[in-house]
């Protein structure tokens, strides 16, 4: 007969702690759960083109819009890309992507984190052009935003700077690897990100992620991967003003080309008016058209008057024209003169005699 001692209640909690922290110590990481996904048979849709809402607030980061997939939502729906507020002081989105392995597309989970991660060499726009995120960094406690890749809209933002985007691909390809996906492999430092600590979606994201999977519009299956509505100035927000709609894959550049925020653009139509300016000197030269229309307008009155004077002085020109016949008498007259000189050819017998007297009076010489 075995006889089992009682364990006090602190020796069992001691040994519940224990295997509660063996459980947890087995799980995986925040960096090793991205891996584990949906996985799907076929490809996602490709991204549509879309332009960047205007920021809501200052200190909102941007998350660009992916394809999910849901049994209940029909397969693929679209999330809209949308602003959001980050964790922490800090923190950096990754974008979620969809990666070929083993035969099927898996969904790797988007994440916040210290530093940028591998997100498939997708070119999400805005930023994302397929390997770290280019449209702003923290500085000092603040982030600083690139308003190249960033509409403020009426929103005043004190810390900004200007840098051309390095964009790996301008494809709209939403995958990696496969027969058709990207070609993409994770750099040194997107590895290394891989091993950071990593915060999953706020509660404002999983928000908006839900309202995206119950709505039908955002179904590939209903909207043949080109859902109507594209991003959204704040989560969850599919109506009012900011919203975005796609636009056909060939009616424009990819979101990523997006020149410079529209706070800019403002700044520039001035230069591009005052172009204009130069070109008012050929607005100048318009002006003398009117001035020789006046000048015609006088001329115009003068015909009656000259029409007036016109027959008088029809009326000297024909005596002026008329004497000019008489040249042509005058050159008749000629012919007679030459008539006349005959006569002197008749003269020359009598030239002859003098020489017929010469002769005679030589013998008398």
């Amino acid at each position: 007969m075995t006889n089992f001692k009682r364990q006090p209640l602190k020796s069992f909690l001691l040994t519940a702690s224990i295997l509660a922290g063996s459980l947890v110590a087995w799980m995986p990481t925040p960096a090793a759960a991205q891996e584990i996904g949906v996985s799907v048979q076929f490809e996602p849709p490709a991204l549509p083109v879309y332009e960047q809402p205007p920021m809501p607030e200052s200190g909102y980061m941007w998350t660009p819009g992916y394809w999910s997939y849901s049994d209940a939502a029909g397969g693929y729906y679209w999330v809209p890309g949308t602003w959001v507020l980050p964790p922490d002081v800090g923190d950096l989105w990754t974008p979620p992507y969809w990666g070929w392995v083993d035969g099927a597309y898996i969904f790797h989970e988007g994440y916040w984190g210290p530093h940028i991660g591998y997100y498939g060499g997708v070119n999400y726009g805005f930023g994302y052009g397929g390997s770290g995120y280019q449209g702003g960094r923290w500085e000092g406690g603040g982030f600083v935003y690139n308003s190249r890749v960033n509409n403020f809209g009426s929103v005043h933002i004190d810390h900004t700077y200007e840098q051309k985007v390095r964009i790996e691909n301008r494809s709209n390809v939403s995958f990696a690897g496969g027969p058709h996906g990207l070609k993409s492999t994770p750099s040194a430092e997107e590895r290394q990100a891989e091993h950071d600590h990593h915060i999953p979606v706020t509660s404002e994201q999983t928000r908006h992620i839900s309202a995206s999977a119950a709505n039908p519009a955002f179904a590939a299956s209903h909207n043949g991967g080109h859902p109507a509505i594209a991003a959204t100035p704040r989560p969850a927000q599919f109506e009012g003003p900011g919203v975005v709609g796609a636009r056909p894959a060939g009616a424009g550049k990819h979101a990523n080309e997006q020149p410079m925020a529209p706070a800019q653009r403002q700044a520039r139509p001035p230069v591009e008016r005052a172009a204009p300016v130069e070109h008012a000197a050929p607005a100048q030269r318009p002006a003398p058209p009117p001035v020789e229309h006046a000048a015609p307008a006088q001329r115009a009155a003068p015909p009656p008057a000259q029409h007036a004077a016109p027959p008088q002085r029809q009326a000297p020109p024909p005596p002026a024209q008329r004497p000019a016949p008489p040249p042509p008498q005058q050159h008749a007259p000629p012919p007679p003169q030459q008539h006349a000189a005959p006569p002197p050819h008749q003269e020359a017998p009598p030239h002859q005699q003098p020489a017929q007297k010469d002769k005679e009076e030589k013998p008398e010489h």
